[in-house]
């Protein structure tokens, strides 16, 4: 069987960086596998003026802070960054980590982001072509950036579209996230190994992670068994640990 691996994505909304901090912090002492923020700009939830923090920018602090978990962006709007640049930020954060940075990127989505930030919306599908044209970029960038990562800065591509971001997702990312419940994980998962075979990619080689709420993180058999192989709760603050505390043991009792 394979091991499950567990973690938490801390939403950096109605927070402060101390809050951050203590609880990233707390996450890492008790063991999560992973630890994620997000890439938006205005809270997705609750008061939508509420206070909120930029990711890239707390990812420093947090890669810094901490010694044991992966860390990652879940995910990074592709077109709010430079291919190429973003590519050298997670490479530089991956020396500042020791080796323990994923390379986590999407289409993007939320429309207040791109238009207070000044980006062009465009449509769902300019967004996908762009990050279609961008990943080689990504990848080529990384390959001769001086020095290379310690790690080995794994590309994960976050969404679930069938048509072409799941190609995306086989034909250029080490890793790949959707969301739950199971039947929806279990369903693009296998569309998903369609493209891999379709694309003569080994699916194996592709690590499956899942975003789940709070209410979400009792038998996590259900999403191993989906094809899941890392759970990440979703968490905003006062940040508790309890359902990280709940996966972290579930994932040792499978081990």
């Amino acid at each position: 069987m394979t091991q499950i691996r567990v973690g938490m994505q801390l939403h950096p909304q109605a927070t402060t960086v101390d809050e951050m901090r203590a609880a990233w912090r707390r996450a890492d002492e008790l063991g999560a596998d992973s630890i994620w923020t997000w890439d938006h700009f205005y809270p997705l939830y609750g008061d939508p003026d509420a206070p909120h923090f930029e990711g890239w920018t707390l990812l420093s602090v947090l890669a810094a802070d901490t010694s044991r978990a992966k860390l990652g962006m879940l995910v990074s709007g592709n077109t709010y960054r430079n291919p190429e640049l973003l590519a050298d930020m997670a490479r530089t954060l991956d020396h500042v980590s020791g080796g323990r940075m994923y390379l986590g990127v999407g289409a993007g989505w939320f429309e207040r982001d791109y238009d207070e930030y000044g980006y062009e919306f465009g449509t769902a599908a300019s967004r996908l072509r762009q990050l279609g044209e961008d990943l080689p970029r990504m990848k080529a960038r990384i390959a001769k950036l001086n020095p290379q990562p310690i790690g080995d800065l794994p590309i994960l591509i976050g969404g679930g579209g069938e048509k072409v971001t799941l190609k995306l997702v086989a034909q250029y990312a080490d890793a790949w996230n959707t969301f739950g419940p199971p039947e929806n994980f279990a369903k693009k998962n296998a569309i998903l190994d369609e493209w891999c075979a379709k694309v003569g990619r080994d699916p194996a080689e592709i690590e499956r992670t899942v975003a789940v709420g709070e209410g979400d993180v009792e038998d996590i058999g259900r999403y191993v068994d989906a094809g899941a192989t890392h759970v990440i709760v979703m968490v905003g603050n006062p940040y508790p640990m309890a359902s990280l505390e709940r996966l972290i043991a579930q994932r040792d009792a499978l081990s």
